[in-house]
């Protein structure tokens, strides 16, 4: 057996997991069988995302190989188009008491109670709100719409289920009446309805939204989201997850659901007919092992539900987080991690075609890069973004469609238009400008913004 090792930042000796990034493959194999279709094992993932664990550090050489391998299943799978969406982030509120040890997007739900004299930056928007922006952002041609927000003790699915939080004599619910608060965010049910507009895909609700959705009742994850799914839910961000590993999870993200949960309430979205994505957060505590099986849990929920339209790889932004003020951690994940988590994972999910490369996480010339290295997806217009700009992320809030066409042409590839599910692709003329939206009722190809056109 290879001696255990770690290719990031992390020192492993600082925490004492069960699973170490050791194997009984050989690089070699895991890499013929990656280039010729065969079905992945964990071992020959952790082989692949370490370049061995018969050496120490990342081999550059075999880096190369495996980006090599990655990059032509890509092209058998999507072949070059490189796709976007015209979205918005509309986060409805800050306010969250979770406590996990990477965000410093959450502000404590006490700091927005009426009276409280903290000052912060968080807010919470009323139903009334999200309407206004969604629909100000419907008029520029946008047509997702992505909600994740902070877990709000005012927060219910909806009124029945605000009426047994209201007489639940339990003190672990992570209740408070909305009154108690300044700004009312209603329920998650008037939310969704709020932005549930003619010609908007509606994404949110994450498995551990769902959780606080049904907390103090026996309600199943298939009653949560068939009640958010008549309200306008159209898909299901498969946040939430960070590592799909307890050990790692209790160290990280103690208050949140365990792994068990997580995939039984992204199963019961599919079971209503809601398509999901799926995500991993990487870079911080865990190692090669654990991302290895929680890619392993993505792709058996995958055959389970068939619901996932893309796998979304979330490099671990470590400034102004709790892990990194406690010294938990002294930075995020390398660039040669980043380049063979993206690698590793479009050849370990066989059975999920799109895996997108985030250029918020990863700025535009190394996210141009990931679309070498196994990605078909570049994300979408994003006109806020404040999760990862809150933990110390540098990069952009918004990304323009001449943007888009401009980077993905010079690198050789074909710009598309996307919807969120991936059912519809427009093919962009780089040749013919200006360049907008199209795909949706209130997109008639105008630019998003004046300077699209520059």
């Amino acid at each position: 057996m290879a001696e255990a090792r770690g290719g990031h930042n992390v020192p492993r000796n600082r925490f004492e997991f069960e699973h170490e990034a050791e194997t009984d493959q050989s690089f070699e194999n895991a890499l013929a069988k990656a280039r010729d279709g065969t079905r992945l094992t964990v071992a020959d993932a952790v082989e692949l995302l370490t370049t061995g664990t018969d050496r120490p550090g990342i081999d550059p050489a075999r880096k190369e190989r495996v980006l090599e391998a990655a990059d032509r299943r890509r092209a058998d799978v999507v072949g070059d188009r490189v796709t976007f969406v015209a979205n918005l982030n509309n986060n409805v509120t800050t306010a969250c008491n979770t406590g996990c040890l990477f965000c410093n997007f959450k502000d404590t739900a006490e700091n927005f109670e009426t009276g409280a004299e903290t000052d912060h930056e968080g807010f919470t928007k009323t139903p009334a709100e999200s309407r206004e922006i969604v629909s100000d952002a419907r008029e520029r041609g946008i047509y997702e719409v992505t909600s994740v927000s902070g877990l709000h003790p005012a927060l219910a699915l909806d009124d029945e289920h605000r009426e047994r939080l209201e007489v639940s004599d339990r003190g672990d619910l992570n209740y408070k009446s909305p009154g108690a608060y300044e700004t009312d965010p209603g329920t998650y049910v008037d939310q969704m309805r709020a932005m549930n507009l003619d010609g908007v895909h509606l994404h949110s609700m994450t498995p551990e939204e769902a959780y606080h959705a049904r907390r103090g009742t026996d309600w199943s994850y298939e009653e949560v989201y068939g009640r958010l799914e008549e309200a306008g839910l159209d898909s299901v961000p498969g946040t939430a997850a960070e590592i799909l590993v307890d050990e790692v999870r209790g160290v990280i993200c103690p208050g949140k659901i365990g792994t068990d949960e997580w995939l039984e309430a992204m199963e019961a979205a599919a079971s209503v007919g809601l398509d999901t994505t799926a995500t991993i957060m990487y870079g911080h505590v865990e190692n090669e092992m654990h991302r290895a099986m929680h890619l392993e849990r993505v792709r058996e929920l995958q055959d389970r539900t068939g619901a996932i339209t893309e796998f979304v790889p979330l490099s671990f932004v470590h400034r102004n987080t709790p892990l990194h003020e406690r010294g938990m951690v002294d930075a995020g994940a390398t660039t040669h991690e980043d380049e063979l988590m993206i690698a590793v994972s479009r050849l370990f999910l066989d059975n999920v075609d799109h895996v997108q490369s985030s250029w918020v996480k990863y700025g535009d010339e190394q996210g141009l890069k990931m679309l070498s290295c196994g990605a078909d997806d570049f994300m979408g217009t994003i006109l806020s973004e404040e999760i990862t700009k809150r933990a110390g992320g540098e990069f952009g809030e918004f990304r323009s469609f001449s943007e888009y066409v401009e980077m993905i042409s010079a690198i050789g590839r074909t710009p598309a238009e996307r919807s969120t599910d991936y059912r519809q692709v427009r093919e962009i003329d780089p040749s013919d400008p200006p360049f907008g939206p199209r795909l949706a009722p209130h997109a008639d190809g105008t630019p998003i913004v004046e300077w699209d056109t520059a």
